[in-house]
């Protein structure tokens, strides 16, 4: 996924600096590793956040972004959209995710847990279900989308019995991420964020704990620290750009996932997953196009 953007000038360089920061070799990992090494949390986090900021740099340098451009990211996506705002450097973006990665891939050796998705159903009895199982709704993604996470145990009832239709869907992931299993990771997130510098953000950004835009970069930190462990409201923060009147969708690479979303949530909205550079012309199609609708 990595491989057609160290193309770019400079692009190289910069993944080898982070790959210096994080003490992982992004440049081999994003291009030429194989899916069982890179599906490790630990390498997942600083690689997906180093692309995103990589490709947004390219972006800003190529395409003009219309005055009313606002941010998101979905769970580590945040510290992307952090360093997209201006809230907080890449480097830190990419340091915090790398931080992140590797303190959430302990935690999740702490306990056998994990997360299934559940499609469908009644939102009120689903949620119902989880919390008579001890399940956490993790992610809640809209469209009819919500991740459970907790106890193999209790996610095994859930497959067996689930709330009315909804279908039930376990998830290859390590752990119940954005739960209170993940406590020693947020710490170490917390001890690492204390090192970042903020400013406010240059774009309106929302944030994923209540679908708010944020304008105070401590804040924004603040909530970076604590997502951790809090649940992902998607749902509200697609809400929110509704709300505000948005008429187009750019999701950074690697893409596609947020896009589905959106697709569904957010109808009547253009959407483009960005996945190489020569898409880049279609980013600003897509402006052009919504502004001309505006």
């Amino acid at each position: 996924m990595l491989a057609p953007w160290l193309e770019l000038e400079g692009a190289e360089k910069q993944v080898r600096t982070w790959s210096e920061i994080t003490g992982l070799d992004l440049v081999r990992l994003g291009t030429t590793a194989e899916a069982d090494e890179i599906v490790d949390t630990a390498i997942t986090q600083p690689l997906v956040v180093a692309l995103a900021v990589l490709a947004f740099g390219e972006l800003r340098k190529r395409v003009a972004l219309p005055s009313q451009v606002v941010v998101g990211g979905h769970s580590v996506g945040e510290l992307a959209a952090a360093a997209v705002a201006g809230v907080i450097s890449a480097d830190d973006a990419v340091a915090l995710a790398a931080v992140r990665g590797a303190a959430m891939a302990q935690a999740c050796a702490l306990e056998p847990t994990g997360m299934a998705a559940v499609l469908g159903g009644d939102e009120p009895e689903v949620l119902a279900r989880l919390d008579e199982l001890g399940l956490v709704p993790a992610n809640r993604n809209g469209a009819g989308q919500i991740v459970a996470a907790g106890p193999h145990a209790a996610l095994d009832a859930l497959v067996e019995n689930p709330p009315g239709p909804a279908k039930i869907r376990k998830l290859a992931v390590a752990g119940a991420f954005h739960t209170k299993y993940m406590a020693s990771a947020e710490d170490a997130v917390r001890a690492r964020a204390a090192e970042v510098a903020t400013q406010d953000p240059s774009l309106p950004l929302v944030s994923n704990k209540d679908g708010q835009f944020v304008a105070e970069g401590a804040e924004v930190l603040r909530r970076l620290v604590s997502q951790v462990t809090s649940p992902v409201r998607w749902d509200l923060c697609q809400a929110a750009f509704v709300e505000r009147g948005v008429g187009g969708s750019v999701e950074l690479p690697p893409a596609g996932v947020l896009t589905g979303l959106a697709k569904r949530a957010m109808k009547g909205t253009a959407t483009l997953a960005l996945k190489t550079p020569d898409q880049l012309e279609k980013v600003a199609e897509l402006f052009d196009t919504v502004g001309a609708t505006k």
